[in-house]
């Protein structure tokens, strides 16, 4: 009888941790996006937006300096 009531806690344990636990999302994550002039991909952090596009470097972007 006890190891029928073990088995059953065991088993229902298995399946809250498997199929219920939520699992915890990263708490900062970087959105990519696609420069418009020559298609490589930069964090939204590190990209030069220039009306309303995104580029990657000065160079893409055109901008002196």
């Amino acid at each position: 009888m006890l190891f029928k009531i073990l088995l059953l806690a065991l088993v229902i344990g298995g399946v809250y941790y498997f199929f219920i636990k939520k699992k915890p999302l990263p708490k900062e994550t970087e959105t990519m996006v696609e420069c418009d002039k020559c298609g490589t991909y930069v964090s939204t952090k590190e990209a030069i937006i220039k009306d309303g596009k995104y580029y990657c470097s000065k160079e893409c972007a055109g901008v002196k300096g």
